[in-house]
């Protein structure tokens, strides 16, 4: 049973009236329904706030890593394991076609069902995930292979065996590595960005949100409960913070926002699967268009001009 947040009942009640109509075959009042729900919707997402943003990124329908995956790639075969410790089922790795183009797809993944939400960890990798991405993210470079992420996380996992087995070391590689890997890279927030947990795998040629996405430093909750000892501030926190992808692509923090359907992914998947597939295919041939030493100065000066300035 599809989840509508508050803001949305106006849609979900125009909604269960189209299926009425679809079962009575009344075209009339289909095409009636329909123009209703294009204009609510018009005017619901049009001016959603910050805070709507922020529940929409984390809306339980929302499309997860495995979603996309399955929508958009085809003969694809997983990858397991960091060779060192496990494999972390956060981190979901796939090497298979887009199109014609053989790529590598690296995801982090929820889960959805309390089974398979605790077997995702929800959504936090350990080191030993972060390390599966990064043997994945080389082993496509070995084969000049373009690489996909794929970001969803509140966070990597901030347990005790995490720290024991050196999280920030691993987040650390990450971005040391992928900054530095030859084949073209291009990351996408398609949910949730939250922190190290997401810059693990958010260093590319090309960095875009979905639509409906956010990315911060911290999630708004934890923000209000320092700044003002009240978890229940989190809508006044998700304001200030700035983490939508309006507000980080005016920032000059990401390259580009991939227009999914105005209703929502989680209302189309198929449609916000195919934005993420024609926006991966089109960029890929301009990274491609370009000489590995121009996308590398380009990639260099991407990272390095974050948070520059001008008084």
């Amino acid at each position: 049973m599809a989840t509508y947040l508050d803001f949305e009942y106006k849609i979900k009640f125009i909604q269960e009236d189209i299926i009425s109509a679809q079962v009575r075959h009344d075209e009339v009042a289909l095409q009636s329904l329909q123009e209703n729900l294009d204009k609510e919707v018009s005017k619901i997402f049009n001016n959603l706030s910050p805070f709507q943003k922020l529940q929409l990124a984390r809306h339980t329908d929302r499309p997860y890593a495995l979603d996309y995956i399955n929508l958009l790639m085809r003969d694809k075969y997983e990858i397991h394991g960091d060779r060192h410790f496990r494999d972390d089922a956060a981190i979901l790795c796939y090497i298979g076609y887009i199109g014609n183009e053989k790529v590598m797809v690296i995801g982090e993944q929820k889960g959805r069902g309390t089974k398979n939400k605790i077997k995702r960890n929800f959504g936090m990798p350990h080191p030993e995930g972060y390390r599966k991405a990064l043997r994945a993210a080389k082993l496509a470079e070995k084969f000049n292979i373009p690489v996909l992420m794929l970001i969803d996380t509140p966070g990597a996992y901030p347990g005790i065996g995490a720290e024991e087995r050196n999280q920030s070391e691993a987040i650390a590689r990450n971005l040391l590595e992928l900054s530095e890997l030859k084949t073209p890279t291009i990351s996408v927030v398609i949910g949730e960005g939250g922190s190290g947990g997401a810059l693990a795998i958010g260093v590319a040629d090309k960095f875009a949100m979905m639509r409906y996405s956010v990315f911060s430093v911290i999630s708004p909750e934890g923000c209000s409960a320092i700044l003002w000892n009240d978890p229940a501030k989190a809508e006044a926190a998700t304001n200030a913070m700035k983490i939508t992808s309006e507000d980080l692509k005016e920032l000059d923090l990401i390259d580009d926002i991939i227009a999914e359907p105005l209703i929502g992914a989680h209302r189309d998947r198929d449609g916000a699967a195919a934005a993420i597939g024609e926006y991966f295919l089109e960029e890929l041939t301009k990274l491609r268009a370009m000489s590995e030493e121009e996308r590398m100065e380009a990639r260099y000066k991407k990272l390095t001009g974050v948070g520059a300035y001008s008084e």
